[in-house]
């Protein structure tokens, strides 16, 4: 899948819009305890409770592939008789209608998922889209097109108890105590079965959303698809950093670190710059290049390698901002963190001053303490 054919799904999360007719749910207790089930006519609830259910879903797949959404892969043996993909195909093929089979589905999600002490509701929801067709132009022809998309999508929401509160009354002209309620927030996780790819039905892929950049929620994945978990964003960076460390040792100096963020973050620029739809990918040998232009040795970049396929796969390719942080550089020692603007890279030097390792600034534009113009 592609980035643009999410948002083009994205886009059918309006009452106007989509083919979905029931909303389905069930309630979950923090110790994974199913408390209660639901099936909602959509066309039934008020027009802002509808919206309210299709934000809800709609956030279940949102952000961008590399970073909130993962693509998971079915291999053709789970395809052919694989429990969790068969039930996946049931629900699909039943448009959620049976209510035996959701239940299948809450209870393999319940069993294995716990929100941070938080209860948490799970959504359902079955769409049918007319696949429009896209002129060389990237515009949609939405009166042609022969092909039709029918998928599932789930969000998971943590629920919390608010605060009690003052509110206002209109009706009597004044406020009022309002107790605590229990609230649903934005999904923390979601899924789209099947995958959309080429704009068609991919019955061996799946599109899972995780809103954290630290946890994975392996257990979760294993229980509803059987697959290989991605790694999270924030363990992918920890990750990358430590092959670095380790394998270039005594190599891994300021100079090579920081031609390893600029080169990054500059083929992240090239490719927003050239709006290509695939989303951006870098490989071990791309990264070994910049390593090599940056001056490391050759038994060094060897030990690259090896640790970098160890840890993330052979042919593993990477979104270069779930390696460094490409929006802003970072220097830290344990009592001072400096951030500089990635594009002033020339403000600041490493030198050794009188026996000592420093870090050196450039302050012509000026120097403020505490927002205090100092000279």
């Amino acid at each position: 899948m592609i980035d643009r054919e999410i948002s083009e799904l994205r886009r059918r999360f309006r009452a106007d819009r989509t083919a979905i007719t029931h909303i389905y749910g069930c309630y979950v207790n923090s110790f994974g305890e199913i408390l209660a089930e639901f099936d909602e006519s959509l066309a039934l609830l008020p027009a802002h409770e509808q919206e309210k259910y299709l934000e809800l879903l709609k956030k279940g797949i949102s952000g961008s592939l590399g970073r909130s959404l993962s693509e998971l892969s079915f291999s053709t043996a789970q395809v052919q008789s694989g429990e969790e993909h068969g039930l996946l195909m049931r629900l699909r093929q039943q448009r959620l209608t049976e209510a035996e089979t959701r239940r299948s589905l809450y209870e393999k999600i319940a069993g294995s998922l716990r929100l941070a002490e938080s209860n948490y509701l799970i959504l359902l929801a079955s769409d049918v889209y007319d696949v429009p067709f896209r002129g060389k132009d990237g515009a949609l022809r939405e009166d042609s097109g022969d092909s039709q998309f029918s998928y599932l999508v789930c969000a998971i929401c943590p629920v919390k108890e608010t605060r009690p509160v003052l509110r206002y009354e209109a009706a009597e002209k004044c406020f009022r105590s309002h107790g605590a309620d229990w609230v649903a927030g934005n999904p923390e996780l979601g899924f789209l079965f099947p995958a959309f790819d080429d704009r068609a039905t991919n019955l061996y892929g799946a599109l899972l959303y995780n809103r954290s950049k630290e946890t994975g929620y392996d257990e979760f994945i294993e229980a509803v698809f059987h697959t290989r978990p991605p790694m999270a964003v924030g363990v992918q960076k920890d990750t990358f950093r430590d092959v670095l460390v380790e394998a270039l040792d005594e190599e891994c100096s300021p100079r090579v670190v920081q031609t390893v963020h600029s080169q990054l973050r500059e083929m992240a620029a090239v490719h927003k710059e050239a709006r290509d739809p695939e989303p951006l990918r870098v490989s071990c040998g791309e990264v070994s290049d910049i390593l090599e232009h940056s001056g490391v040795s050759e038994p060094r970049m060897a030990a690259f390698r090896v640790k970098y396929e160890q840890a993330f796969g052979v042919d593993a390719e990477l979104p270069p901002q779930n390696l460094l942080n490409t929006a802003q550089l970072e220097y830290k020692t344990p009592d001072v963190v400096i951030k500089l603007n990635p594009d002033r890279q020339d403000l600041i030097q490493v030198r050794e001053l009188g026996g000592v390792r420093c870090v050196v600034i450039a302050a012509d534009e000026g120097i403020e303490i505490n927002g205090v113009t100092v000279v």
